[in-house]
């Protein structure tokens, strides 16, 4: 047995803690401010891109290459678009979309209407959810296993782009009882507001058309 020379004292095990934990308290408290300091990557805090008047719609497929694809799309949007990626769920983008009032909701990729603020409603599953497409056409449904287990992907029916997944029978008050559980990020949205400033300002237009047409032919 190993005995310490008496002119060596050792601290009590409760001493060396006490002097011990507040340094590292306090190096725990540094660390946490840096990385509070940090600013948010796009990937870590997207967000639904808001549009004053709706885009024009894609009248046939839309097909880009990679490189097309990464230099229209944010990061995150070509992560979920073109890869299948996810977002986190409960995040900025969700709350966001619990805040939007009526207005319709396109795809980033290609501009195609897709779901509109009628087919919404809380799921509480921490993504935007909707019980139906407002343009079913726009909208399509292959099966993936990504997880190892057969799912529903819903995929943008213009550019082919990723969306979420769907399903069935959860028991919601809806009436189709489905879930389209979609990824924000990938969405834009149209207040009806703004498309009824843009329907009244291409009246308007047409109006004055007409009245420089009429004052042509009374000048004739």
């Amino acid at each position: 047995m190993k005995f310490f020379p008496k002119s060596q004292s050792i601290l009590p095990l409760p001493l060396i803690f006490l002097l011990w934990s507040p340094a590292l308290r306090a190096e725990e408290s540094r660390a946490e401010e840096s990385r509070a300091e940090e600013p948010a990557s796009d990937s870590e805090a997207p967000v639904i891109e808001l549009l004053r008047e709706v885009p024009s719609q894609p009248g046939k497929p839309v097909v880009k290459s990679d490189e097309e694809w990464k230099s229209t799309l944010t990061e995150e949007q070509y992560r979920i678009l073109r890869e299948a990626g996810t977002e986190r769920a409960n995040g900025k983008v969700y709350e966001e979309f619990k805040k939007h009032g009526g207005g319709t909701y396109h795809c980033a990729g290609c501009g195609a209407k897709l779901f509109s603020s009628k087919e919404k409603f809380e799921s509480h599953c921490g993504w935007p959810s909707f019980y139906d497409p407002a343009e079913a056409e726009n909208v399509k449904t292959d099966t993936d296993y990504l997880l190892g287990y057969a799912r529903t992907e819903v995929l943008c029916a213009v550019c082919d782009g990723h969306l979420g997944h769907v399903f069935t029978g959860e028991g919601f008050d809806t009436p189709t009882d489905k879930r389209f559980c979609i990824n924000g990020t990938v969405l834009k949205f149209v207040p009806f507001e703004a498309q009824a400033d843009e329907a009244e300002g291409k009246g308007d237009s047409k109006g004055k058309d007409k009245s420089i047409e009429s004052e042509k032919e009374g000048s004739e």
